[in-house]
């Protein structure tokens, strides 16, 4: 018989002291009751955790009521406190600075309203030094998707960075002409059908190099030594949602990349992060934050970590990490491709978009700088800005324009919800649109049809003061994760 859900989940000391908890005995005394409750299915793991949250910061009517099952824990605390001996870590609340800063905002007329709200709310944080909002912005979870926030150089937002931590973009360039997309469609589409792999849970079984995991960092915490196995697992795969490999025609312009004489090339495009790994580790330290940082409702994802203590310095480590395995997932990809191929790249192109950088302000000023959903684009920082599964993405050279922080958009940017693509688009007129185009699709669904998109023209135009263009990729023949496959970020 299989254990049920409850049985087989556990409330971790890590979760315990997030709660403000650092005393061994103490610790011992909440992972008792509470793993007991869970064990007996009293409780779920959340309603538990919500208890001794509030028991913590008031043992009273815990300790007043008869026969409730956290009244001994509460006995023992009021006990504690009175003898000075209950150490716990104070949970701080913070409030919203009053006013809100000015923070420049390219593309205005592209934005929702929902977006400009949530950088509104970012940059009043207590912890916020300056922020910048790109043309391909719309609303997430905290900090907007094309958000970009410099914060005090000691604190990290686990939610500023965004849950596909080091969500990535790389581009390899192959000395064969654009045309073999035509003219080789089928051995194309056979390599991507045989050498990349989508969905969520999704693995493989051959490595091309897997030396990433000799590294001692997969050591270096307990959760990151919980989540090796599954990481490994994972190398070389992609996830859903918006993630893609294709191949395309790539124009470059003359001199524009050093060593590569203008022309038409083909090229590998894609697009994935640090798949379950770095999900577990966004989930597990947004959590500590939380409960670690108290902020009102609106900002409440917004809640950061201290480098100054363990926790932050675990989500450092991790964040680090996990932008590592990104970029080894995705040269996994591209090199079993070239390995097909038979040829090695002419150049590879590649950069992160959700991240935080340790970087200095045009004043000097020693800043965190998130980027969710944003490119790095410091003074001659190449990039890639990619459009839709039917519109050209660009390579680009950043310009270091100081009121972005040295950033520009990550892509289009989504003119629309899933839900709304669903119920608004015509499968109709997406067919006639990718044909209309010359697309080849493998996978995918209506939720990122074209028209899901903003238009990448208009977002490129508007941050033209951000990056230079130095070349325009056309996809052709696009794999993404299967219709059935739902998002995982």
């Amino acid at each position: 018989m299989k254990k049920n859900k409850m049985e087989k989940e556990k409330v971790s000391n890590n979760e315990l002291k997030a709660l403000g908890i650092n005393d061994v005995k103490i610790l011992e005394s909440f992972s008792r009751v509470a793993n007991g409750l869970l064990k007996h299915g009293v409780m779920d793991k959340p309603q538990i955790l919500a208890n001794l949250e509030a028991l913590i910061d008031d043992p009273m009517p815990y300790a007043l009521k008869k026969g409730g099952k956290f009244k001994n824990l509460a006995e023992s605390i009021i006990e504690l406190r009175k003898d000075g001996k209950f150490l716990k870590q104070q949970r701080t609340n913070f409030k919203l600075k009053e006013e809100i800063a000015d923070f420049p905002v390219w593309g205005l007329e592209h934005i929702e309203v929902g977006a400009l709200a949530q950088m509104k709310t970012a940059i009043k944080l207590p912890v916020a030094v300056a922020g910048a909002l790109m043309p391909d912005a719309h609303q997430g979870y905290g900090l907007p998707i094309g958000g970009v926030l410099a914060t005090t150089a000691n604190t990290i937002i686990p939610f500023a960075v965004g849950v596909d931590i080091a969500c990535r973009m790389c581009l390899s360039i192959f000395d064969l002409p654009a045309e073999a997309v035509d003219t080789e469609t089928a051995k194309l589409q056979n390599m991507l059908v045989d050498h990349t792999y989508f969905g969520i849970g999704c693995t493989t079984k051959s490595y091309h190099d897997s030396s990433l995991f000799d590294s001692k960092t997969w050591s270096e915490t307990k959760v990151i030594r919980s989540l090796k196995d599954k990481a490994y697992a994972q190398l070389g795969t992609s996830g859903t949602g918006n993630h893609f490999v294709e191949w395309g025609e790539l124009t470059i312009t003359d001199g524009a990349l050093e060593g590569i004489p203008a022309g038409r090339y083909l090229a590998l495009l894609s697009h994935s992060g640090s798949r379950g790994f770095g999900g577990s580790i966004a989930n597990h330290y947004s959590k500590i934050a939380m409960s670690k940082t108290k902020l009102p409702a609106d900002a409440k994802h917004l809640a950061w970590l201290d480098l100054d203590k363990d926790e932050g310095q675990e989500y450092w480590i991790a964040m680090n990490l996990a932008g590592e395995y990104a970029s080894a997932n995705h040269h996994e990809i591209h090199n079993k491709i070239a390995r097909a191929l038979n040829l090695d790249p002419l150049m590879r192109i590649e950069n992160h978009h959700n991240f935080a950088w340790k970087e200095r302000l045009a004043d000097g000023t020693e800043v965190m700088v998130h980027r969710k959903g944003a490119t790095p684009a410091g003074e001659g920082v190449l990039g890639i800005i990619p459009g839709s599964m039917s519109t050209p993405g660009f390579v680009v050279r950043g310009k270091g324009a100081s009121a972005s922080i040295n950033s520009a958009s990550h892509g289009a940017g989504r003119l629309m919800s899933r839900s709304a693509a669903f119920k608004t688009l015509d499968k109709a007129a997406i067919a006639a649109n990718l044909i209309n185009k010359r697309i080849t699709l493998m996978g995918s669904d209506m939720d990122e049809a074209p028209m899901a998109y903003k238009d990448i023209h208009a977002v490129m135009a508007a941050q033209h003061d951000l990056v230079e263009v130095l070349a325009k990729f056309e996809p052709r023949i696009v794999k993404m994760a299967d219709a059935r496959e739902r998002p995982e970020d």
